[in-house]
């Protein structure tokens, strides 16, 4: 058995040297690789009087992640909704959804297509890693190749990571998102970590 981990620890660290990433990648900050530090920095595709991102917690106090400046008059006390995304235990506090106000009427959004509408245009780096998030990419800024990124005009490329599955196997992706349209593209670098420790799923 120790004979198996140190061979995948070997072949990881080659696959890890062959990846290059271009030198004009930047690191993504460690802060971003925290979903609920990336909200605050939407800018939504449409005009919302207020909108808040919560979870499906029972104490309401708790389930409030960001909400964006509200007029002193204004509260909002609607049930929550029977799913979201980001659905990660089945239960409380197991998933996250927006509601929003627009013309003194509430709006849900409370799916991962739902979540790519509301961002509507990709303005910025962490709109990108939510974006890539709604399909199933994470990051991981401890390595280039799972945490870089370089924004152009019309593009935002990022290199993000897959998880699957038992023996947990990560994967890497450079990830190219069109920040018009939101349409993604993602292509494969090739498997660089196996763990039979299936305890984190």
């Amino acid at each position: 058995m120790r004979i198996i981990i140190t061979f995948s620890l070997i072949l990881s660290n080659l696959f890890c040297a062959q990846i290059k990433v271009p030198d004009d990648y930047k690191k993504i900050p460690d802060i971003l690789d925290t979903t609920d530090y990336l909200y605050p920095f939407i800018v939504p595709d449409k005009e919302y009087e207020y909108w808040r991102v919560l979870t499906n917690d029972i104490d309401f106090e708790k389930a409030i992640v960001y909400e964006s400046q509200a007029p002193d008059f204004m509260t909002i006390n609607e049930p929550v909704p029977e799913r979201g995304f980001f659905q990660k235990c089945v239960g409380n506090n197991c998933f996250t959804y927006i509601l929003a106000c627009k013309k003194d009427r509430s709006v849900y959004f409370s799916n991962e297509q739902q979540l790519r509408d509301f961002i509507g245009t990709v303005d910025n780096l962490p709109e990108a890693i939510l974006l890539a998030k709604t399909y199933g990419y994470s990051i991981d800024p401890k390595n280039r190749f799972t945490g870089s990124y370089k924004i152009e005009s019309n593009r935002i490329y990022l290199y993000g990571l897959q998880t699957k599955g038992c023996p947990v196997t990560k994967e890497s992706f450079l990830i190219t998102i069109n920040r018009k349209t939101g349409k993604l593209e993602a292509k494969s670098n090739g498997i660089y970590s196996k763990n039979e420790d299936c305890s984190a799923l």
